[in-house]
């Protein structure tokens, strides 16, 4: 069967920086090809990403991932009627309930705190739940809808044992998945009848060559310290590396299609949210970066070069080109050579296994004259025409083969 996969390829070079730190304070590293390397986890910049896409979605599109779900729908049931906020939390705890099967109570901790302290502490989900801002707005007219005219917790609890309303619920958090869900999946430990397939897989970035820790020992002045007074307010030391990062990403357009329907509004083609979801994701994984220490190091920086490939079989990673580390170049450096070494592989790889990409669905966007060597494998693009070109040849695939939900 024919597949729709977009393969997402990046090198990025991070000055000194600790992005993504271990439980000591260390940047996390991995070894590759018999040498350490500098590694940025997955789910580092996964979360990087779905940061980005509040600045490129519109927030119904989004999801929330919280332990404090009865708070986001309560607040929502408020603001449909004001009287209600009094016993809001308690509503949404009991629509919850039904819906995903999870526990939802005041945590052991603040219970500890005695009946005084808890008797404003919302209940909490004992793990993170991942519903979209859709889903909790339902949640929140269901639990109105079943309170009755006077708004009762007893009256929804009796709703609720109603097996045909329950399923109302628990349909509530299963259909209307946010973009970034639809992405990268959700986990209901109590129903995994709810738990959403991840569409996105990210690889750790690794660099592309040997990358060695280093410290950075610092002080700081007290400010209202006299001149007779020697010495420094605070001493302490940073850890630190550098490097050229190899970072990719694969996406199931298909699962991506399952995981958020087709067009439901007037007019809208049956590929219209993927074709949205893709671009939103191409531009946030590109140009989002974790926040780990950046106040200290100010390390904000852009990929010099992103290829896209449109697939039909399966996701290729290109990281095998970097198995032997990179050796730093004649003039320093290793974007060059890193860029010599990944052309000679992609074309090797491609042609050996039969898996060559057309002009039209495999494109490189790149910047500077160190990355030249790369040109020949795909059409050049700016970012911008990269996002638009790459989402219309997803929405043409999708309607060459038939969309389907």
């Amino acid at each position: 069967m024919t597949r729709t996969i977009l393969d997402v390829h990046i090198l990025q070079t991070v000055p000194p920086s600790n992005l993504n730190r271990d439980d000591t304070g260390t940047p996390k590293s991995a070894y590759y090809g018999g040498v350490r390397r500098a590694r940025v986890s997955s789910q580092a910049w996964k979360r990087a990403t779905r940061k980005a896409f509040n600045d490129l979605l519109p927030p119904e599109e989004l999801g929330v991932r919280t332990k404090k779900v009865a708070e986001a729908v309560a607040e929502r049931i408020v603001a449909r009627d004001g009287s209600l906020q009094g016993v809001a939390v308690q509503l949404a705890a009991e629509i919850l309930r039904a819906a995903t099967g999870t526990k939802i109570e005041v945590p052991k901790r603040k219970e500890k705190r005695g009946e005084e302290a808890t008797s404003s502490v919302a209940p909490e989900s004992s793990y993170l739940m991942f519903l979209s801002r859709r889903q909790l707005d339902a949640l929140a007219m269901l639990a109105i809808e079943g309170s009755g005219p006077n708004c009762e917790v007893k009256t929804l609890i009796d709703h609720l044992k109603v097996k045909e309303n329950k399923a109302k619920a628990r349909q509530a958090v299963d259909a209307r998945h946010s973009v970034d869900i639809a992405l990268f999946g959700r986990m209901v430990a109590d129903s995994a009848d709810l738990n959403v397939e991840a569409a996105t897989q990210v690889a750790h970035a690794i660099s592309v060559h040997k990358s060695d820790i280093e410290s950075d020992y610092y002080t700081a002045v007290d400010d209202r310290s006299s001149d007779d007074e020697s010495g420094a307010g605070m001493i302490g030391t940073i850890d630190f590396n550098s490097a050229t990062l190899y970072r990719y990403a694969a996406v199931d357009i298909d699962e991506l299609q399952r995981n958020l329907g087709l067009g439901l509004r007037e007019g809208e083609a049956p590929s219209t949210p993927v074709e949205k979801a893709v671009g939103a994701f191409l531009e946030a994984f590109i140009t989002s970066l974790p926040t780990g220490k950046i106040n200290t190091f100010g390390n904000h920086t852009l990929p010099s070069v992103v290829i896209v490939k449109l697939r039909d079989r399966w996701p290729v990673s290109f990281v095998g080109a970097f198995e032997e580390p990179v050796l730093q170049g004649s003039g320093g450096g290793y974007l060059r050579e890193s860029c010599r070494k990944l052309s000679s592989y992609v074309m090797d790889l491609e042609k050996k296994y039969g898996i060559e990409t057309s002009p039209d669905h495999s494109w490189v966007f790149r910047v500077g004259d160190e990355t030249k060597e790369l040109a020949p494998l795909g059409t050049a693009v700016s970012l911008t025409s990269l996002v638009r070109d790459v989402s219309a040849a997803v929405a043409q695939r999708l309607a060459s083969t038939g969309a389907r939900a």
